[in-house]
């Protein structure tokens, strides 16, 4: 295998480490940008150029040429202008972490890489900031930022893009808690709230397995537009929680509660239920998402139970006020609120 240059940017965050990490382990050489606010985990192990991106400041960049680029943080699609004015010529390959929320429709089970993206509505996309993006707003065009972001990544670096496109990232390190609550909440036992009847599908990817597989696209120069979640076969939210439970929380008992209980007491999908949306109407195919390009593409998945320990123990070392209130999912006295009111009307 090729020893392979790679340059990171971003490398500090959700995903980053892993990548570095798994690079390192693979015998490659390893460049992160940044603005230098984590500082170097790695030490001389690993090059840190800092620069500033959304000041424009990419000068740490200039003379400098490498096999491939990964592209973690970017929303902005001046960023990737600038990456590309950096960089075209200098890179034999692009990487671009996108997302699935560049889909117009969650609706068609199915839908593969070719389902159409959602059109960007604002003045000019070159001009979004940051400032703009962290209004209400300015993220609701999220999806739609990104999707530009592709287009330019393609326009600045030609046929040599690989783009993914994850669903919900998971694991060790996610500070949306939007899985981790799952394996908290199961830990501590008694009865716990579940949504609908288990039957709902669910998909979602270790941070590790999307990390890992990009550099094992890099290695392989592979280019093209990959959905990447998981797993490789049908999970219902009934499997995924006693998969769960078993890894982590075997006295817990899952109350499943209705639907439209949970409308009626503005329970939301997602941000209260995390994971969770149903699995029928605009959503049907949220979680219904074709991933058969990037399984012949070699991506491969821990197993559940590894996830759910690996994120519980990780999840365990943060500091008592961070374990004391987690960002997703619902609060205790909501949950023990709702299931006696459950339980009484049923």
């Amino acid at each position: 295998m090729k020893k392979l240059r790679i340059l990171i940017l971003g490398g500090t965050g959700f995903i980053g480490p892993h990548e570095v990490d798994y690079a390192l382990s693979r015998g490659h050489q390893v460049t992160v940008f940044n603005r230098g606010r984590q500082g170097n985990p790695w030490g001389g192990k690993v090059e840190e150029l800092l620069g500033d991106r959304n000041t424009g400041d990419l000068s740490a960049l200039a003379g400098r040429e490498w096999d491939v680029c990964i592209d973690n943080p970017t929303t902005l699609p001046f960023w990737v202008r600038d990456a590309g004015k950096a960089l075209s010529g200098k890179v034999g390959q692009y990487v671009f972490i996108s997302t699935i929320s560049v889909y117009a429709a969650n609706d068609t089970p199915g839908a593969d890489e070719t389902a159409a993206v959602v059109p960007y509505t604002g003045k000019d996309p070159m001009a979004e900031t940051i400032q703009a993006f962290s209004t209400p707003a300015g993220a609701q065009l999220y999806g739609a930022l990104k999707g530009v972001s592709e287009a330019e990544a393609k326009r600045q670096f030609g046929e040599a893009v690989t783009v993914i496109r994850p669903g919900l990232i998971v694991g060790p390190g996610d500070p949306s808690d939007r899985f981790t609550y799952w394996p908290v909440r199961l830990s501590r036992g008694r009865d716990v709230l579940a949504p609908g009847d288990g039957t709902d599908p669910v998909q979602f990817i270790d941070a590790r397995d999307l990390a890992e597989w990009t550099i094992r696209l890099c290695e392989q120069r592979t280019f093209g537009t990959f959905n990447a979640m998981g797993p490789a076969h049908t999970l219902t939210m009934r499997e995924m929680l006693d998969g769960v439970r078993a890894a982590v929380g075997r006295d817990a008992h899952l109350v499943w509660v209705a639907e439209k209980f949970l409308d009626a007491n503005q329970v939301s999908a997602w941000r209260d239920m995390p994971v969770w949306v149903p699995g029928h109407g605009d959503t049907a195919g949220f979680h219904r998402r074709d991933i058969r390009r990037a399984l012949a593409a070699g991506l491969t998945y821990r197993p559940l139970a590894t996830t759910a320990a690996d994120t519980l123990a990780w999840f365990k070392t943060l500091p008592p006020e961070r374990q004391a209130k987690l960002n997703a999912g619902l609060a205790p006295d909501r949950e023990l609120a709702l299931l006696g009111k459950w339980k009484a009307e049923a």
